[in-house]
């Protein structure tokens, strides 16, 4: 392998800032993100780029954003977006177990197809297409990281846990594991045998 310059360094990003999605008209975009997804309307300006377009931004959650480009001349197309090399095959977004498992009711009562749930083995997850066939994800974790943590870190030692173990895929067992291991890690005790007993 070639050394690379002193001069090459990494670009350190901290997380996802915004997705921006090419929508149709103002309206299809605020029923869909606002009125079927429930995230806030919170800023609202002319696409800078292109005076003829709006640019919608919605709050998914967690403080990020949403953005849509609209314009009024563009109709809704339902019709699967292409899965092409380089293109986008779906957005998923995070939602509460006990939101989850109302998601296939609320989508059916919209006259809304999709993949009802699907187990995941770390997560479950629900598949259908916004209202322009853009392919979208509702996922759902199956379990909270240890205070301190975050879910990447609780997914990084479930999967050295599958590999050691030779499993196929993360399972709940492989969390339950990576939790322990991470709380064990993080989290002192005053005891010098923190191994596993049975006082009963």
């Amino acid at each position: 392998m070639m050394s690379q310059p002193d001069n090459f360094r990494k670009i350190q990003t901290q997380g996802v800032h915004h997705i921006t999605l090419i929508g149709a008209d103002r309206q299809t975009s605020i029923d869909f993100w606002e009125g079927v997804l429930g995230m806030p309307f919170v800023f609202d300006q002319p696409n800078l780029d292109d005076p003829n377009e709006g640019h919608l931004y919605f709050d998914p959650g967690d403080g990020r954003l949403i953005t849509i480009f609209t314009n009024e001349n563009r109709k809704a197309d339902a019709k699967a977006v292409p899965e092409a090399t380089g293109s986008l095959h779906h957005l998923a977004l995070n939602v509460s177990q006990a939101s989850f498992w109302q998601v296939a009711a609320r989508l059916d009562a919209r006259g809304v197809s999709h993949s009802g749930p699907v187990d995941r083995g770390f997560m479950d997850s629900i598949y259908f297409r916004d209202p322009l066939g853009l392919r979208l994800e509702l996922a759902s974790y199956r379990f909270e990281p240890p205070e301190g943590c975050r879910h990447a870190d609780v997914m990084i030692e479930a999967h050295r846990i599958r590999v050691g173990r030779g499993d196929h895929h993360i399972d709940r067992e492989h969390l339950a594991d990576a939790i322990e291991l991470l709380v064990e890690r993080r989290q002192q005790s005053l005891s010098t045998d923190r191994d596993a007993k049975n006082p009963y």
